[in-house]
């Protein structure tokens, strides 16, 4: 090497312009004589704004469930109606639940599900039309009947988990849960009436039913009352029935009853004869932290059994909830009702019956979430009057979980919240693919909006953690197949990414509460 090329070299270097540390004296300029360190500045997005405003937050909260990341902010955003509740962020717990098939309602229904136990709630699942919330409850070390005929039964008028609350609870208490159960019984009874005969009770058989059934209660003494404790009840034409119907002899009165015996023998010799005519055997378990009532074996049946199935099973649920608020530990109750428009439009007034069933407890500490397809659904039930009082029922609802949907969707959707132009802009486009290429994600798979009265909705993207993955997957029947019979694991890794991190938090909601699942059939 060149000694005399090596120090030319370092010469030029040393030779460059160094800024010093209190700056350069130039022209127009000036040395600075002393120099602080800078400062740094810690507080809300309220204050830092001023400083840097383009520091904003989404306004999101992180307590409750972990529901996803928003997808402008990318915060963790947590969804807890109960806690919403008593911060003020909402007056009801009720969750309304839609999008197009395929997007994962169901997926966000049993993440809430799974975090609402963890956080020491009770699920229960009345009507499981497609059986599908059966793998978590069983996961959740919980218990799943299945209904339908050769399978379990639930006898409409069985006080279920009501019963022990009976007993614990002090006089005051106990005769108002004594004239609750008897409304709801009766209720039930009105509307499997109306579902056998397309038609509602008239005022008379109303008095006759709520005058049979008590007489039933007593004949029944210490068992719970049957349908066909009712029916022969009717049959027997005792005094108090004979003055209801202000009938001059016996062929009067029968002639009178004639619609009202024959409805209820439907219910016990008809389409529905083994499913609701026996005694309950599906028990409630106070230390049971989920259940279900699986009716998949009667989705191929008319909508008349389907709807008959669905009812019971939430006046089912409803008692489980006034049960739960009596206990010697109260615990709240989370459920869904899923389908919930295939029970309402099997005959006219099905709809204020079935508010009147699950109404009695939601004081009583239920969150509630009713997932539907489409506002379209209004359309399928009866009469106007029916379709009005739905769309009162979606909206009373405190919270909205809205996936991708049509445009057509949006304007019933209107009518129940506030949509923004860049909201609606939103939902569409989460609808349909963008392309014809096999094997791209659908945009809307795993992407909500989460709304509440007036204020700005929430976008959120759900990511599903592997044990949800394995519960969660509606779509199995279509998954390609391996050549060992088993999925092929291309298609559950495709169908997994929901575009954003997963949450660690999911997880262990469910292996924390998993036991040795009790699935009676």
């Amino acid at each position: 090497m060149d000694r005399n090329s090596d120090t030319a070299d370092t010469t030029a270097v040393n030779e460059l312009p160094v800024p010093r540390s209190w700056g350069w004296p130039t022209p127009g300029g000036g040395r600075a004589g002393h120099v602080e360190p800078g400062a740094r500045f810690a507080g809300t997005t309220s204050q830092l704004c001023g400083l840097f405003p383009f520091a904003t937050a989404s306004g999101g909260d992180v307590r409750g469930v972990p529901v996803g990341r928003h997808l402008h902010t990318a915060e963790p955003v947590g969804l807890d109606p109960a806690h919403w509740l008593r911060t003020g962020l909402v007056s009801n717990t009720g969750v309304w639940v839609q999008g197009q098939p395929g997007i994962g309602k169901s997926s966000i229904t049993k993440r809430m599900l799974a975090g609402l136990v963890a956080f020491g709630m009770r699920a229960v699942i009345p009507g499981d039309i497609k059986g599908e919330y059966t793998p978590l409850v069983t996961a959740l070390g919980g218990a799943v009947w299945h209904l339908g005929r050769g399978l379990h039964s639930l006898n409409p008028l069985d006080a279920g988990p009501l019963r022990a609350a009976l007993t614990r609870a002090p006089a005051e208490q106990r005769s108002r849960l004594v004239e609750t159960l008897r409304a709801r019984r009766l209720s039930l009874l009105e509307a499997l009436i109306t579902i056998v005969r397309r038609d509602e009770p008239d005022v008379t058989e109303r008095r006759l039913l709520g005058t049979a059934l008590d007489l039933a209660v007593t004949t029944a003494g210490p068992r719970e009352p049957l349908i066909p404790d009712v029916l022969a009840v009717l049959l027997s034409a005792a005094t108090p029935l004979m003055s209801i119907t202000a009938a001059a002899d016996d062929l009067d009165y029968r002639r009178t009853t004639r619609a009202l015996v024959n409805a209820l023998g439907l219910l016990c010799d008809g389409t529905l004869r083994g499913i609701f005519d026996r005694p309950s055997t599906a028990r409630f378990d106070p230390d049971t932290p989920a259940m279900s009532l699986d009716i998949s074996a009667l989705d191929d049946d008319a909508d008349d059994v389907v709807a008959a199935a669905m009812l019971c099973s939430w006046a089912w649920s409803a008692a489980l909830a006034d049960a739960a608020a009596h206990g010697e530990q109260p615990r709240n109750v989370v459920q869904v009702q899923d389908e919930l428009w295939r029970a309402l439009r099997a005959a006219p007034g099905l709809v204020e019956r079935s508010d009147r069933i699950t109404r009695l407890g939601r004081h009583r500490g239920v969150v509630s979430f009713q997932v539907t397809h489409s506002l379209d659904d209004l359309d399928a039930l009866p009469t106007e009057a029916d379709r009005a009082k739905a769309r009162g029922l979606a909206s009373r609802n405190g919270v909205l979980l809205l996936g991708g949907m049509a445009e057509s969707e949006l304007d019933g959707l209107r009518r129940i919240t506030s949509l923004s132009d860049g909201e609606a802009a939103l939902i569409t486009s989460w609808a349909a693919p963008p392309t014809w290429h096999a094997g791209r994600l659908h945009p809307g798979r795993g992407k909500y909006l989460i709304k509440s009265g007036q204020r700005v909705g929430l976008p959120v993207a759900l990511s599903l953690t592997p044990s949800e993955i394995a519960l969660h997957d509606t779509d199995r029947a279509f998954a390609r197949q391996s050549h060992g019979g088993e999925p092929d694991p291309d298609v559950e890794r495709r169908d997994a990414v929901p575009g954003t991190t997963a949450s660690p938090t999911a997880a262990p909601a469910v292996r924390g509460h998993r036991r040795a699942g009790r699935s009676s059939r």
